[in-house]
């Protein structure tokens, strides 16, 4: 007899209130099973977005932008005299 044979041999032997118990524990088996699997095996599609996303940004064009207002302009001025960069 298999596992498949014995395991349906017993549940016939149960009560309606005992059989729903079985019921609810397979239904959690299965959740767990299915999580587990999903934390395994990453979503690839989410894999693939994430890195066009960074490969875009990668080539992004990032250069400061023209100063609005004399105060800025004197910002920047000094901070290059001290010999930093944007």
């Amino acid at each position: 007899m298999t596992i498949r044979e014995t395991t349906i041999a017993k549940l016939q032997q149960l009560s309606e209130p005992l059989l729903q118990e079985v019921t609810d524990f397979i239904d959690f088996v299965i959740q767990k099973h299915q999580a587990k699997m999903t934390d395994n095996q990453p979503d690839e599609r989410l894999e693939e977005k994430w890195s066009q996303w960074f490969e875009a940004v990668d080539c992004l064009d990032v250069s400061p932008s023209e100063p609005v207002s004399n105060y800025q302009q004197l910002l920047l001025n000094k901070y290059r005299q001290q010999g930093l960069e944007l």
